[in-house]
């Protein structure tokens, strides 16, 4: 299986993504600042873009392109062995998605096994040529390295012949990529947010809004109650952020200097939008938002996905109070699996932030029509940048611990971009327009698959930048809408359940949001895809609309009923089986383990934690056989990795679960690990059962 490690091969979450080098460009990263100006004047090529990776200034590469492809080695050695260069590295794409451009920060994170000493990893770090060595918190025995100019290879190729050794868990470079926002109109106070609530009309739907009105009868937010809008700029200069204590801990990532996240850019409209939907000012002028009465912790983002930019920006947020965090936005790639320091970052900001109850993480699922992971038959594209079976993959959306939001329409139908699938928790209303609109912005894709037919629903109305900058003349815009808007207008429902209710946890405010959520049914075909998900399977849940579209009032009421009279957990019980069971190589029936439990109290609480070892996690089914219920698939095949397994299940990070809350406890559970193909063996060494009881 060992492998000469190379650079065109990307370790991404235990997944192997293909690179290839792009033929005229390369970055160098100067050892200071104050050396950028005069560095990009005396390389022998064009500078084109600084990249910024996090907020930091002297971690700002300069991205260049040589006029002629072969000569790209010879100038990529001369910038390398000035005094005053860091780092040099080629710029990179995706195989799979050709338009994507991959950049390489001069850093890795590498998870070592459980057995390796600080000798043995301060050790191996040095020979490689990695220095400062930072633990990442949040994830255990990994740790944080930057590529001195002692190393011998680049990033990817350390991190690639690091995952080789049987000492090593997982070892993955930092690259950069370009964030898309999930939306960009292109075209032009409350009784126009029919979003909010309205009585019917041309256009809508009865029922297409989410009935803010009977909220704002029990809250209209608290100013303790925090949004982080992450976003790519906010107009703070607008009459709706306006008030005593409105704006809480402002920040501008682009600039280290600049805590002011304003415009700057003719196309930083997106962020006063979004804003605008989630927290406006009641003021008497102007639009509302869905929690006016919560303050606004505006974020501008760096535009850039690096592992270390990720980390700022939810450090910021965690460690600055925001209750909840709203990302209008992903990856621009068709398929982007987070990184370990990335998915570490979400789950830190769900389970730490807010004094250790979590703060509740929102994010747009995307306006491709597509899956937030799966496969589509892709025909059609321009150039067939696309084609064939292509896989789909929204890291962010996709992320366990998120709320992610799809859109519906004022006529309670699917919007026709709106991204999908099992990862969907919610929809809430926004515009109608056709597929395609995300890949169009990103720059990659000149048109996608058409609709070749009118595509009803009104626009979302909100606020805009201040003047005629913006998206519209004035300072509000009727044409916004996309998941950006669906996103914002979620974030805020949850701030008004945490304004009744601040003792809930992030995922206790998840799960209020899904279980009062109003069933909207479509049962129309999607006129790109053919595709008819606007039903619910057995759990509730639909493809299109997750577990229906956010009910304002429903929530809210909820929320405030649970403080009232709680649920109260009597005690918690543990189960655990460390018997040593041989899993049988490519058979259906497995291996079984049984934990008993006596008690036939309600589940409040659930958490399954699982130790194995085997050559080859990918041919593993992992179940959970329930006493008198249907059986609830923990892990599927698929998991890359080999040797030590060590995973915990919960209602949080494992949705399917989420089927036993409430259920009676009582009777013979069973861990069943099911081995799918021929040729590697492996052991069951241990699970746990932690049940929390009560009425």
């Amino acid at each position: 299986m060992s492998q000469v490690a190379d650079d065109l091969t990307l370790q991404r979450s235990g997944e192997t993504l293909a690179l290839k080098k792009t033929e005229n460009r390369f970055t160098a990263r100067p050892q200071q600042p104050e050396v950028m100006s005069s560095l990009a004047q005396q390389v022998a090529a064009e500078c084109l873009n600084q990249v910024p990776v996090g907020s930091r200034t002297e971690a700002v590469l300069l991205e260049f392109e040589v006029s002629d492809s072969a000569n790209l080695t010879a100038v990529m050695d001369q910038t390398r062995d000035r005094p005053d260069v860091a780092f040099v590295s080629h710029v990179y794409a995706l195989v799979d998605n050709p338009g994507t451009l991959v950049y390489l920060a001069d850093d890795l994170t590498v998870q070592f096994a459980d057995s390796v000493s600080d000798e043995a990893r301060q050790a191996l770090a040095q020979g490689l040529g990695l220095g400062d060595e930072t633990h990442l918190v949040g994830l255990e025995n990994a740790f944080i390295y930057r590529v001195t100019r002692e190393a011998t290879e680049n990033p990817i190729k350390i991190a690639n012949r690091l995952i080789e050794r049987e000492d090593v868990l997982a070892a993955e470079p930092n690259i950069v990529v370009y964030s898309a926002l999930s939306y960009r109109p292109s075209d032009r106070y409350y009784p126009q947010q029919w979003y909010l609530n309205h009585s019917g009309g041309p256009g809508l739907a009865q029922g297409s809004h989410i009935s803010a009105e009977a909220a704002w009868d029990i809250t209209r937010g608290d100013r303790s109650v925090v949004v982080a809008v992450a976003d790519d700029a906010i107009d703070l200069n607008h009459p709706d952020f306006q008030g005593i204590g409105k704006i809480v801990a402002p920040r501008d990532f682009r600039n280290t200097d600049d805590f002011l996240p304003l415009p700057v850019r003719e196309t930083d409209n997106h962020g006063t939008a979004c804003a605008g939907v989630c927290l406006a000012e009641e003021n008497g002028e102007g639009i509302v938002g869905i929690a006016h009465g919560c303050a606004l912790m505006p974020l501008a983002t760096t535009g850039y996905l690096d592992d270390r930019s990720i980390d700022e920006l939810f450090d910021w947020a965690i460690d600055r109070g925001a209750s909840v965090i709203s990302c209008s936005w992903g990856a621009s790639a068709v398929y982007f699996r987070l990184s370990m320091r990335q998915q570490a970052a979400l789950s830190r900001a769900a389970r730490v932030g807010r004094n250790g109850k979590g703060c509740v993480v929102v994010f747009a699922a995307g306006n491709a029509n597509r899956p937030t992971q799966g496969e589509i038959n892709e025909q059609g594209w321009t150039k067939n940048i696309l084609s064939g079976t292509t896989k789909w993959l929204s890291g962010f959306a996709a992320h366990p611990e998120v709320i992610a939001v799809s859109a519906c329409t004022s006529l309670n139908q699917k919007a026709a971009y709106s991204n999908w699938g099992q990862d969907i928790s919610v929809c809430a209303p926004s515009n109608n327009a056709p597929p395609g609109i995300w890949l169009q912005e990103t720059g990659y894709v000149s048109t996608a698959p058409v609709i070749n037919k009118a595509l009803a629903g009104k626009g979302i109305f909100t606020s805009d930048r201040v003047g005629n900058k913006g998206y519209a003349d004035g300072d509000y815009t009727s044409g916004f809408g996309g998941t950006s808007s669906a996103c914002p207008l979620v974030a805020g429902v949850a701030a008004l359940i945490l304004s009744v209710n601040p003792h809930l946890t992030a995922a206790e405010v998840k799960r209020i949001l899904e279980e009062t959520a109003d069933k909207i049914v479509d049962e129309g075909t999607d006129p790109q895809l053919g595709t008819r998900f606007g039903q619910y399977d057995g759990d509730g849940h639909s493809k299109w609309f997750g577990y229906g579209k956010v009910n304002a009032y429903k929530a809210v009421l909820a929320a405030q009923q649970k403080a009232q009279s709680p649920l109260s957990i009597t005690r918690r019980l543990r189960g655990s089986n460390d018997r040593q069971m041989s899993i049988p190589d490519n058979t259906t029936e497995g291996v079984t383990s049984p934990i008993r439990v006596r008690d036939d109290l309600a589940i409040l609480e659930l958490e399954i934690k699982v130790e194995l070892e085997h050559s080859d996690w990918g041919d593993l089914e992992i179940l959970l056989l329930v006493p008198n219920r249907a059986a609830v698939m923990l892990q599927g095949r698929g998991t890359r990795g080999q040797g030590q397994f060590s995973r915990t299940y919960d209602f949080t990070t494992t949705p399917q679960l989420k089927r036993l809350f409430k259920a009676p406890a009582e009777g013979t559970w069973q861990l069943q690990v099911r081995d799918r193909a021929a040729g590697d063996t492996g052991v069951l060494k241990f699970w746990q059962l932690t049940i929390g009881l009560g009425t």
